[in-house]
């Protein structure tokens, strides 16, 4: 190999020969080259002695910086196939695409750059969805988009969930370091920290109750219907209407919740089973929630129900109003994919 590229460098071997030249003629010794260049562009990119064969290439005239063909392994590939490979299953490795494809995974991993394409880990789902369950959706979102002439019904609907909230919140993020360093370390936040529920309603004018359930406590269906009954308090007089979406937690669905929701008069909205990205509370309430919590540690639940109350109050009527009336733009995404998840950016 002719250049000690780091793993975090992006140059190709191309490139590097690129500032090599352009030390040469600055007249620079070769010693001097590779000195300026991993002072500039990091630690350990060129040696010396890769850097002194190149001088020595240029010295004799020949400046043409690509690799020339070798016997053994074509240089080329067949892009097409290359393509077609990675579209079947964009998880081949290299070592894997070069064996297929008869050539070195460099060479691979040349063509796959100038493919634009990047190794990068897949984003994570809540669910693996079957046939049945991606057709759910489908059919549930087709019956909210075609079920009612306008929306403005959403602007009646009530939601809620429960979210566990940590005492600490600490996130592991990336860091610059140079080879050899660990930087700055992470505790790990393990599922039986200190914690408590978070159980609370909204809609588009903002949160209704909400309260906090210590670790351990039991939601069950009867908690559910006594939650429901204080949102019915507090929309007396203010709400004839209601529309109510909830997800399908075994309380949620349980026949007391059901005859609960019958004695209230409010119109269930459907919800197929495995769809946060449906459901306003996970997409949007409980996203901006985390993120307000991220990398903050409180010792007390005072301090903890203290920042709670100072999120809810920052929050304008239009960021709730938007959680709501994303969801027919949603409804339409799902009905387009398939029944597929919605990926946020």
């Amino acid at each position: 190999m002719d250049v000690d590229v780091g793993s975090k460098m992006n140059l190709s071997h191309r490139e590097v020969r690129v500032l090599l030249l352009h030390e040469f003629r600055l007249g620079h010794k070769a010693t001097e080259a590779a000195s300026n260049i991993c002072g500039t562009m990091g630690q350990g990119l060129v040696s010396t002695r890769t850097a002194q064969r190149w001088f020595n290439h240029f010295k004799n005239g020949d400046l043409e910086l690509d690799d020339l063909p070798r016997s053994g392994r074509p240089m080329e590939v067949d892009v097409d196939f290359l393509k077609q490979l990675i579209e079947e299953d964009p998880r081949l490795t290299l070592r894997c695409l070069a064996e297929q494809l008869g050539c070195s995974h460099t060479t691979v991993e040349k063509h796959l750059n100038e493919l634009g394409k990047t190794w990068e880990y897949g984003v994570w789902i809540p669910h693996e969805l079957s046939a049945h369950q991606l057709q759910q959706r489908v059919d549930a979102c087709m019956d909210l988009i075609t079920s009612h002439r306008n929306y403005q019904w959403l602007s009646n609907l009530i939601t809620g969930d429960e979210k566990w909230v940590l005492y600490v919140n600490y996130t592991r993020r990336r860091q610059w370091l140079s080879a050899g360093q660990t930087g700055v370390a992470t505790p790990k936040v393990y599922f039986h920290s200190k914690k408590f529920i978070l159980s609370f309603w909204w809609g588009i004018k903002g949160v209704i109750p909400w309260e906090v359930l210590p670790n351990g406590y039991p939601i069950t269906a009867d908690l559910d219907c006594h939650q429901l009954d204080r949102v019915a308090e507090k929309l007396k007089g203010k709400q004839d209407r209601v529309y109510f979406l909830h997800d399908n937690a075994r309380p949620h669905v349980a026949k007391s919740t059901r005859e609960k929701l019958l004695k209230l008069g409010w119109i269930t909205i459907p919800h197929p089973p495995y769809s946060p990205d449906l459901a306003p509370t996970d997409y949007h309430l409980f996203r901006s929630l985390s993120n307000d919590l991220r990398d903050k540690k409180f010792d007390e639940e005072s301090d903890v129900k203290t920042e709670l109350v100072k999120f809810f109050d920052e929050k304008s009527q239009d960021f709730y109003e938007r959680g709501i009336m994303s969801l027919p733009e949603r409804w339409q995404q799902v009905v387009d994919s398939n029944g597929k998840y919605i990926f946020e950016n």
